[in-house]
């Protein structure tokens, strides 16, 4: 018997998945919001929050963006329709955003990387991208003691 889901576990609005690890494996240098090419069960199992972004990056093909490795599991409740879990979403975005995206992944070292998953105000399916370059380990320690340092500024703030 399948699963049944009340209309309160479903996301209407509001953030799906996160990508905790960009800002830390890479330097991120713009971002940008884009709208996702998707499936109705799709739809269906981000509504219940059914996705990770943690290794989806941005790749190039005709003249277009699309959105590699990210997992959406498969919904539930599907009927004889279906969709790949890992397959390659096309990026929606504006025409002069792609050019600059494209020419800045031309250059070595730049890559696309998901930050974050989320529907907007509208109800859409929204993926918030950033153009950035990785860091190396001695910058990756230099991140973990600002981190810190801030950490314990606030402490001594608060006393």
């Amino acid at each position: 018997m399948a699963l049944k889901n009340k209309k309160a576990d479903f996301i209407s609005t509001g953030l799906v998945a996160q990508n905790r690890r960009a800002n830390f494996d890479y330097f991120i240098n713009e971002k940008f919001v884009a709208g996702l090419e998707l499936t109705g069960t799709e739809v269906k199992s981000l509504r219940l929050g059914h996705a990770n972004i943690n290794d989806a990056f941005g790749i190039e093909k005709n003249n277009e963006l699309y959105i590699s490795n990210m997992f959406i599991a498969e919904y539930t409740n599907k009927g004889y329709e279906s969709h790949a879990e890992k397959r390659d979403r096309k990026l929606l975005l504006k025409r002069r955003e792609i050019n600059s995206i494209i020419s800045a992944l031309a250059k070595k070292g730049a890559t696309l990387v998901a930050i974050r998953l989320f529907f907007n105000e509208k109800g859409r399916a929204k993926l918030e991208v950033g153009l950035g370059t990785g860091k190396k380990n001695f910058d990756k320690r230099e991140t973990i003691k600002t981190r810190d340092w801030n950490r314990e500024k606030a402490r001594i703030m608060a006393r």
